[in-house]
């Protein structure tokens, strides 16, 4: 006869009594959250103000990660806050978000870790549909990724941003971890790698040393590869464990990245007719495009109202013009926001000096 199960020591059993009292005082307590979040809500409506609002919302993680007295860990409060606040929301106004579909990308998973889980998903076939639904107001809000930190940047996002009328509101960065995902849990008779364009380059070294022969098979997402690596046994997909959990498939190869620290940067984009620009949270970020006249001294006299006001410049990058002119335009990030004086007067000098100039979008960024 088999041994009956140990009983728990009273200690624990009365360990988890306490945890359970706690569970249903933090539940009285979301739920009187949700309340006040209702009224909010309601005083929103009648002065025609929007619901989410990224500089409050990065406020009040910031206020809590120091005011946190431990033991949870500060970087533990920012993901509960935000499903917190997340499902606070969607009792006022339901957040549709569009994004690089269909269920499993990273591009979901970075529109679920900023917005949280209490959105109404709007997955797309593409960046372009992207930015369409969100420009139409299908979608309330658009994310796309715009760089990574193996590949750089990701120069169709940003030939799109050019022309949308779209701002950025809010950004977020992802750890991106790539498995081989397939139908077998072997790399025997695998033909075809399918995956973005992008994951196939962050994989090319590990690629190239365990699937020589494998055809690499660009596919417009990393969960397009996997949905076509459920339907043929010889296809194998790159893509998150969370694609391979929705289409059933064997992890074969864990991690496949040739960077072990993979990480893509994504924009949260709005419309400004039907959401404010952000507010200064205090650690911001200001986005632009600029070009500037083919002559010499150009670049350097765009960079000297930078200097001039002392704002600090934390990305800067090239894209052909297109105008067979060898121009240029300029992505440029800067620390700190256009409420700022001097923020503003170097934008003013800066904008007078450029052929064009345009203001992507302005926007709290995460310095924890």
């Amino acid at each position: 006869m088999a041994d009956s199960p140990t009983a728990p020591h009273p200690d624990l059993l009365a360990l988890r009594h306490q945890i359970d009292g706690v569970d249903r005082e933090l539940l009285a307590l979301l739920n009187r959250r949700a309340g006040l979040a209702l009224k909010v809500g309601e005083l929103k409506k009648q002065e025609g103000s929007v619901v989410f609002r990224p500089e409050r919302e990065a406020q009040v993680i910031d206020g809590l990660k120091a005011a946190n007295p431990g033991p949870l860990r500060s970087e533990s409060v920012a993901p509960i806050w935000r499903e917190i606040m997340s499902a606070c929301r969607a009792l006022e106004t339901p957040t549709r978000v569009a994004y690089l579909g269909p269920a499993g990308t990273f591009s979901e998973e970075a529109a679920l870790g900023f917005f949280g889980s209490s959105i109404v998903k709007v997955p797309c076939a593409n960046f372009d549909e992207v930015l369409h639904n969100t420009v139409a107001g299908s979608a309330d809000f658009g994310v796309v990724p715009v760089e990574n930190s193996t590949e750089g940047v990701v120069t169709r996002s940003l030939d799109l941003f050019l022309t949308t009328p779209l701002f950025i509101i809010g950004e977020t960065s992802l750890l991106v971890r790539h498995n081989l995902l397939r139908r077998e849990n072997s790399l025997e008779g695998i033909t075809a790698v399918c995956a973005h364009p992008q994951a196939l380059a962050q994989c090319h070294g590990w690629l190239s040393l365990h699937l020589p022969h494998a055809e690499r098979r660009p596919v417009a997402s990393n969960a397009e590869g996997a949905r076509l690596a459920a339907a043929d046994a010889s296809i194998a997909a790159i893509a998150s464990e969370r694609a391979g959990s929705e289409f059933g498939l064997h992890v074969v190869s864990p991690a496949i990245q040739d960077e072990a620290h993979n990480r893509t940067r994504f924009a949260i984009l709005a419309h400004p007719d039907r959401h404010p620009r952000p507010a200064a949270s205090g650690h911001d970020c200001t986005s632009l495009v600029v070009s500037v006249a083919n002559r010499p001294g150009a670049v350097h006299d765009m960079l000297v109202p930078l200097k001039k006001h002392d704002v600090s410049m934390t990305r800067f990058e090239s894209r052909p013009a297109r105008s067979g002119q060898w121009e240029y335009y300029f992505y440029i990030d800067l620390q700190g926001h256009p409420d700022q004086p001097h923020v503003a007067a170097a934008m003013q000098e800066l904008r007078a000096v450029c052929a064009f100039f345009k203001l992507l979008g302005t926007y709290p960024i995460d310095v924890h």
